[in-house]
């Protein structure tokens, strides 16, 4: 039986389609209406619970928010690190600009780009020891993949397994999600199954493991744990740990996707330790606040192991998007602004005076603040317990509500800065009572200032008040 012809004179109909500047005047209404029925319904639902649904943001300069009504929301937020430089550095705008005007090419697979190779020297150059050959990619998760790809190619099947820690956050592609330490996350999906967890910074359970086990021949962690509430490892640690994996044979490779790229002082956290890692990896911030872009370091001995050999060298070569030509001039503006702006420096000194201020509150609101904690302008607040904030006759009746309440203040907490102070803070995955800060490297003493003035404002109004201002002014209003 023969097919029926397809006509192919006719032009395809055409939908209808939103224009770039339709989408620009689009509501807070609308767009909560097209996220629910085309992105993320269930994310619609704590967008609420913050009062975040009804903010459009109309534009974005240095620490700043602007929304359509006119607001200037400090950022103290940073997208997760991402925003480093501030919202539209005009150095980094005005080179993305030139770029543009002179029509320079974005995607070149078929040649050798010299942006790419630009980039790829620069940070060579800034990572220490002989960190120095790069893989390029767009995400975080994409150059965490490239790290554990790298290593475990070099290391060879024999030593493949992978030691990491228990509160990781590496990624939410599949590979890097088997290490990173989420139920939520890792949902039902089929993970790799060569890997074993220890608690982060146990040095004696590192030993323990590498002792025991000679099939693991990498070890990855973050070297300040951004989702498990910006914890640190124990003093010596990175130390211990290097020396371990020298006497094993073991690859270390450390995830400075959140806390690299200058955000504690140094350009990598674990420069302050004085050791090198194998392998390390960057992105959030790499691409100056307007690209997305990742990167993978490995020491070059590693690399040629793994890669070096004309039938290795495609193995995990450059995808289509990785080097394009705007995020690289984007990524090496912004490293050139980094050293010259003194942004590393201005992280130490503000970052210092912030968690002194910060400290200061913990020392005025005890029932409400449990600690402070951080490096440079990565920054975590954690709150106590519901029940530590009520009085002596309830706190045993509450404390039973305490796992199931878990995160609630800090919801609160942030909805508030955001509803009345115009202050935007983070979250954290695994931690809940943990209010994070990471806001860009820009940011100034009167500014941390304004932040803490705006917190101890909103905190003295103990813990009923904040809960009832909540409900009133947020989650009323929310529908």
């Amino acid at each position: 039986m023969s097919m029926p012809a397809f006509k192919t004179d006719a032009a395809p109909a055409r939908p209808k389609l939103y224009s770039v500047e339709e989408a620009k005047q689009l509501d807070a209404t609308t767009v909560r209406e097209l996220f629910t029925a085309h992105v993320n319904p269930g994310q619609v639902h704590f967008l609420k619970l913050l009062g975040f649904d009804k903010i459009i943001v109309d534009s974005a300069q240095g620490m700043h928010y602007i929304t359509r009504d006119g607001r200037k929301i400090l950022d103290f937020f940073g997208g997760f690190c991402s925003v480093a430089f501030g919202h539209n550095h005009p150095r980094i705008v005005a080179a993305r600009q030139k770029f543009q005007d002179e029509n320079r090419h974005e995607i070149c697979m078929a040649f050798m780009s010299q942006y790419a190779s630009a980039l790829a020297a620069n940070l060579a150059a800034i990572a220490p020891g002989d960190l120095d050959m790069v893989f390029l990619g767009s995400t975080g998760s994409e150059a965490m993949e490239a790290a554990l790809k790298v290593a475990e190619q070099a290391q060879g099947p024999a030593r493949s397994k992978i030691l990491h820690a228990a509160n990781s956050f590496h990624g939410k592609t599949k590979g890097v999600l088997s290490v990173t330490d989420s139920t939520l996350y890792q949902s039902q999906f089929k993970l790799v199954e060569n890997r074993v967890k220890v608690p982060f910074g146990d040095i004696e359970a590192v030993r323990l493991a590498l002792e025991s086990d000679p099939a693991i021949g990498i070890v990855v962690m973050e070297t300040i744990q951004g989702g498990g509430g910006i914890v640190e490892a124990p003093v010596g640690f990175w130390r211990e740990l290097r020396a371990l994996c020298d006497k094993h044979g073991v690859l270390w490779v450390a995830d400075e996707v959140q806390c690299g790229l200058g955000r504690t002082g140094q350009f990598f956290a674990f420069e302050r330790d004085g050791v090198v890692p194998d392998v390390t990896a960057l992105a959030k911030a790499l691409g100056g606040s307007k690209a997305a872009m990742g990167a993978m370091i490995a020491r070059r001995e590693i690399y040629m192991k793994a890669y070096g050999k004309p039938k290795t060298a495609l193995i995990h070569a450059q995808a289509t998007f990785g080097g394009m030509g705007e995020a690289c001039i984007s990524a090496i503006e912004a490293l050139n602004v980094l050293y010259e702006e003194d942004l590393m420096g201005n992280a130490q000194r503000q970052g210092d005076y912030l968690i002194e201020k910060l400290n200061g509150l913990r020392a005025k609101h005890p029932s409400l603040l449990k600690e402070i904690r951080g490096r440079g302008l990565m920054i975590g607040i954690e709150f106590n317990d519901i029940s530590e904030t009520m009085p002596f006759g309830l706190k045993h009746m509450v404390a039973l509500l305490d796992d199931k309440l878990k995160g609630s203040l800090c919801g609160f907490i942030g909805a508030l800065l955001l509803k009345d102070y115009d202050m935007l803070v983070a979250f954290t995955e695994y931690n809940r009572n943990v209010i994070r800060l990471e806001p860009p490297l820009i940011v100034t003493r009167e500014q941390c200032d304004e932040f803490v003035a705006a917190l101890d404002d909103l905190l003295s109004r103990g813990i009923t008040k904040i809960v009832t201002d909540y409900l009133r002014k947020v989650a009323v209003a929310k529908g």
